[in-house]
């Protein structure tokens, strides 16, 4: 007999461990770990979802025919690894070996790879993970190739393996590879943004929602309202709702942001993708149908399609490349700690604060409030990168490592000395007030920069590029910000300088 064990975010039923079992004569294993939940302060609704997803994923094969062992959270074992709960298993369910699709961290993997064979009484055989379009040896043999690993170049290889939005077989659709361009306005309000889809909560997510009440209410975030799929039909009803509600206005307003919404035209796709009940093609595909149907425009489903094919590959075949040295680059030797209020919520700074509303509420935030807000801002401010690293990772539904850690140590903080991203994505006050209609409530003025009630992104942008002129100024994509910082008034950049020197020494008071 051979046991599958199967993680929390490996909930689809066409998983490379299914395809290796014979449900007559193997049995799966899922469990709720609390080791893994508390690693970091996962949002309780982070932990509510996969714990959900993975009972309704067990109760889905068990009706198939499968025999399942599942075990549920033991809050009298708070601390119990996946180790411990496979060797208990194996006690009492002797088994040939056990089998495994390659998981979504790091650290968890190499502990499977090098520690389990060693401890356990049985074989264990790792899978290649096959909801993903790009295998890490494709990955691999991409990137040794290129001295420079850009997504762009990697993005058109996939558009013409998948044929998603191909005239030809190397020509794109519309003529051009990337409409980015296109998909940058902000939000004047219109058209109207449409509600999100709503899902009736069954038992199984009554008692996971019990459950991580009284078990995990130390942890960041609020538990209600509580609004996610939690099975993979209700994931579909999403993906549905999306392509005929929000997918035509996605491309043009996908860089907008706005008092009080949270979700604007964004899909809320990614925790289903991440935890395998939808995968990449199947999303994908959709949008291509509604393209091709005349119901969503060339800019959109462009720029959706890009995001998983393209950057959710990319910075899986990233991580896995380059792990473990990765997550303690540190290219700009930042050494300030995380500000309080990245897990308080409160601070002046109105888009901050609206931003970690969302986030803290729904346990979502979209990808340029996360980049340009609160990522901005660590950034400018010289945060440690591990210690925000660590934040993203524990207050997103849809934060794993692989994922996380790319896009936040990389993409966010150019910690990664621009290996990922050929410049740091800084940006003053006035990029968030073009974007939003935060600073029109704001405390703090976006149209100056030294003055008392200046808005603190904008000395701190200036004195980013002053403290990293050395690494920054021969990079080509940034000369003109130079030459504006030159062109300035001497005692206007002084001021701005010591103003922002100034803010560095409280920033937890902000």
């Amino acid at each position: 007999m051979k046991i599958g064990l199967i993680l929390g975010d490996q909930l689809s039923p066409g998983l490379a461990t299914l395809a290796q079992l014979d449900r007559q004569r193997d049995c799966l294993l899922l469990a709720e770990v609390g080791a893994e939940a508390r690693y970091v302060a996962h949002h309780q609704q982070k932990i509510a979802f996969i714990f959900s997803a993975m009972r309704h994923f067990a109760a889905e094969r068990r009706d198939e025919g499968w025999n399942v062992i599942y075990q549920h959270y033991d809050p009298a074992t708070p601390e119990r690894t996946l180790l411990d709960v496979v060797q208990d298993t194996l006690k009492h369910n002797p088994a040939d070996s056990l089998v495994i699709t390659h998981c979504g961290e790091y650290r968890l993997q190499h502990d499977i790879d090098q520690l389990w064979p060693r401890v356990l009484p049985c074989a264990v055989r790792v899978l290649d993970d096959n909801r993903f379009l790009a295998s890490l040896e494709e990955f691999k043999h991409w990137a040794g190739q290129r001295k420079q690993l850009r997504m762009e170049y990697f993005y058109r290889e996939m558009r013409k393996r998948t044929g998603l939005l191909m005239r030809s077989a190397t020509q794109p659709e519309g003529g051009q590879w990337n409409f980015d361009q296109r998909n940058r306005q902000p939000y004047r309000g219109e058209p109207p943004i449409p509600p999100l889809p709503a899902f009736t909560r069954d038992d199984i997510d009554k008692s996971v929602l019990e459950c991580v009440a009284s078990h995990f209410s130390d942890h960041p975030g609020k538990l209600q309202p509580f609004n996610w799929a939690t099975t993979g039909q209700q994931a579909r009803a999403a993906l549905d709702h999306f392509i005929e509600f929000r997918l035509p206005w996605y491309g043009d307003f996908q860089d907008a942001m706005l008092m009080h919404e949270h979700a604007l035209f964004h899909s809320l796709l990614s925790p289903y993708l991440n935890a395998g009940l939808l995968e990449p093609l199947q999303v994908c595909e959709a949008a291509q149908t509604a393209y091709q149907e005349g119901r969503a425009p060339l800019n959109a489903v462009e720029g959706f399609i890009r995001q998983i094919i393209g950057w959710r590959e990319y910075v899986r075949g990233i991580y896995w490349l380059n792990m473990p040295d990765y997550a303690h680059l540190n290219s700009q030797h930042n050494q300030r700690p995380l500000p309080h209020y990245y897990w308080s919520g409160e601070t002046r700074m109105q888009c901050m604060a609206q931003c970690f509303k969302n986030t803290f509420e729904h346990g979502y935030a979209h990808h340029i409030q996360r980049l340009m807000i609160t990522g901005n801002f660590a950034l400018l401010a010289g945060i440690v990168p591990r210690e925000i690293c660590q934040w993203y990772l524990a207050v997103y539904v849809d934060a794993y490592d692989w994922v996380e850690l790319p896009n936040t140590l990389g993409m966010v903080m150019h910690a990664d000395g621009g290996y990922l991203g050929s410049k740091p994505y800084a940006a003053s006050g006035n990029y968030i007030h073009k974007m939003s209609d935060y600073c029109q409530h704001c405390d703090y003025n976006v149209k100056t920069a030294s003055e008392a009630d200046s808005c603190p992104f904008n000395s701190l942008y200036w004195h980013f590029m002053q403290r990293h002129r050395t690494a920054f100024e021969g990079n080509p994509r940034m000369n003109m910000i130079y030459r504006t910082f030159d062109k300035m008034d001497a005692e206007k950049r002084a001021r701005s300088l010591q103003h922002a020197e100034q803010l560095l020494q409280r920033l937890d008071e902000l």
